[in-house]
């Protein structure tokens, strides 16, 4: 009986495990950072400075044979470090992209791959052109006095020089060629043992699952078996029960008929002084009833007027806290500054409908950047309130479902709390900025992307 709930037991655990996103893989090459798992990625990003930083962080995934420290250094990018938090559909992987300088990033999710590139190509390899020999040069040098033939030698052994240097350069390109397609080999040499050892492990986990199967079959029979012969022997002894109950009920009808009997001949024997006492009895009763009720009438009139007194003391003290309210929130909206609804000039702004690509937060020397990116120039407006100021885009709409998931920014150093985006009425799209402190901030628009820029909060 052990084995059905250990199969169970078993197949839950794949069953969780086989609903997150597996990452596989966190490649670099040159400025450009790939990260490969088993489903499309859900993801939120951040930057941090000191050193520059940019920090991904993966919903519902974990890591598979990725290494916690992948040193780089290739001019652009340092290293990339992972670590994962949570478990089961609360498990986070957090992939951070250390760089060398502050550098501008596009992410693409394509299928179940992430790719971080820095725009404008950074981290390209370059090959220089070897250097010439100290005291030689590339035309012909003719020594004063000299011959024709001293000349054509020289030129000769410039050529030779300069076609050593050129087979020199060809031949480290293709030793680093050859380098490459031995790398991409026994990568795909390890991509094809690891394919191999998950068939095998499917195959064994297929076995065992049969042999279970067919445990649980054998003792299904074996249980269907006992289960016949306990409803034999119930049914045997339901009739013997039956029998029994018969003979019970001809013997207490007999019984029952000689109690009424006797019964009968006492009531029929009562006096009638016996009558009186119980009409007595009776009518006692219903004046004590009588009683009883006028007074837990009165009892409930009471309780009555006293909870109605109840009830207009707390409604008189409640309209008391909700005038109190009222003149606290006009003090607060008359002490909050205000200023006038911000829009964008709108110039060049085309009539179709735009989409919004990405929201992100970025943290400056003296200040916190919130910025909006779209796959054109849009016309928008900002407008403040309480401690918060909303960014609305019109004619717009939100491509991924991933761009409305919130960014708390409540643990940076800045007067950010958190971003919030969703799709607003009338075609828009509302992206909500929630401010621990109310700040000062310039809104700028650039290209395809509108920021808004909020001072550092004053240290206290």
């Amino acid at each position: 009986m052990l084995v059905p709930v250990l199969v169970l037991a078993q197949e839950g655990q794949a069953q969780a495990q086989g609903n997150l996103n597996t990452i596989t893989s966190v490649s670099v090459r040159g400025g450009t950072v790939e990260i490969v798992g088993t489903k499309k990625p859900n993801f939120t990003t951040f930057t941090m400075t000191d050193p520059p930083r940019l920090v991904i962080d993966i919903s519902e995934a974990v890591f598979s044979g990725v290494k916690e420290d992948l040193p780089v250094g290739n001019g652009t990018i340092t290293g990339v470090r992972t670590a994962s938090y949570g478990s089961d559909e609360s498990a986070i992987a957090r992939v951070l992209i250390g760089y060398e300088r502050e550098v501008e990033t596009d992410i693409q999710a394509t299928g179940n791959s992430l790719v971080v590139n820095v725009v404008g190509g950074g981290g390209a390899a370059v090959a220089a052109r070897p250097a010439a020999p100290a005291g030689t040069g590339t035309g012909t040098a003719t020594t004063p006095g000299g011959t024709a033939e001293q000349a054509a030698v020289a030129a000769q052994a410039d050529q030779k020089q300069q076609e050593r240097a050129a087979a020199e350069a060809t031949a480290a390109a293709q030793a680093d060629q050859k380098q490459q397609e031995r790398a991409a080999a026994q990568a795909a040499a390890e991509a094809q043992a690891a394919a191999e050892a998950q068939r095998q492990a499917q195959a064994r986990a297929e076995a065992d699952r049969k042999a279970q199967e067919e445990s649980a079959r054998l003792a299904a029979q074996q249980a269907e078996q006992q289960r016949l012969q306990q409803d034999r022997a119930a049914k045997e002894a339901a009739a013997a029960a039956e029998k029994q109950r018969r003979e019970d009920e001809a013997r207490a009808a007999a019984e029952e008929k000689k109690r009424q009997q006797a019964e009968a001949q006492v009531a029929a024997a009562a006096s009638a002084e016996e009558k009186k006492r119980l009409a007595a009895e009776e009518k006692a009763r219903r004046e004590a009833a009588a009683q009883a009720a006028a007074e837990e009438k009165k009892r409930l009139a009471a309780e009555s007027r006293a909870r109605q007194q109840d009830e207009a003391r707390a409604a008189s003290e409640e309209r008391k806290r909700q005038q109190e309210e009222a003149r606290q929130s006009r003090l607060a909206q008359a002490e909050t500054p205000r200023r006038a609804p911000e829009q964008g000039d709108g110039a060049g702004v085309s009539s179709r409908r735009k989409t919004m690509m990405l929201v992100g937060f970025k943290q400056e020397p003296t200040a916190s950047r919130v910025f909006v990116r779209t796959n054109e120039p849009v016309r928008y407006t900002v407008t403040e309130g309480n401690k918060q100021v909303v960014l609305e885009l019109e004619n717009t709409g939100i491509s991924e479902s991933n761009n409305t998931r919130s960014l708390d920014t409540s643990f940076f150093d800045t007067a950010v709390a958190s971003v919030d985006a969703d799709a607003g009425p009338s075609r828009t799209v509302r992206v909500a900025i929630k401010l621990k402190e109310q700040v000062s901030y310039q809104t700028r628009q650039d290209g395809n992307e509108v920021s808004i820029e909020f001072q550092r909060p004053a240290r206290r």
